[in-house]
């Protein structure tokens, strides 16, 4: 994945709720569900791909920031510490 500059005006000027839609049925379709069976309790587990969603995830970032006037530098940050810490795509931490 690039780690890159968001623009602001780059982002389109889409309401919020599509783009939560589009989150929502992106996390519906990168779910992976699993059986686990123990000697008491037999139950499933549901996990969900986030990684998959990251353009959906910066398109939200995106339109927060334009709603709550942040910087381009702001949400750069944003954007980025989602990359490194988030997704765990950082590597090792720096001193």
């Amino acid at each position: 994945m690039n780690k890159g500059k968001v623009k602001i005006q780059d982002s389109r000027p889409d309401p919020i709720i599509p783009n939560l839609s589009s989150l929502l049925t992106n996390y519906s379709k990168n779910k992976t569900t699993r059986s686990r069976k123990g000697v008491r309790i037999q139950t499933e587990e549901t996990n969900f791909d986030i990684s998959k969603s990251k353009p959906i995830i910066d398109e939200i970032d995106c339109v927060l920031a334009r709603h709550y006037g942040f910087t381009e530098e702001e949400l750069d940050f944003i954007v980025n510490y989602d990359i490194k810490y988030r997704m765990d795509m950082g590597g090792e931490e720096e001193n």
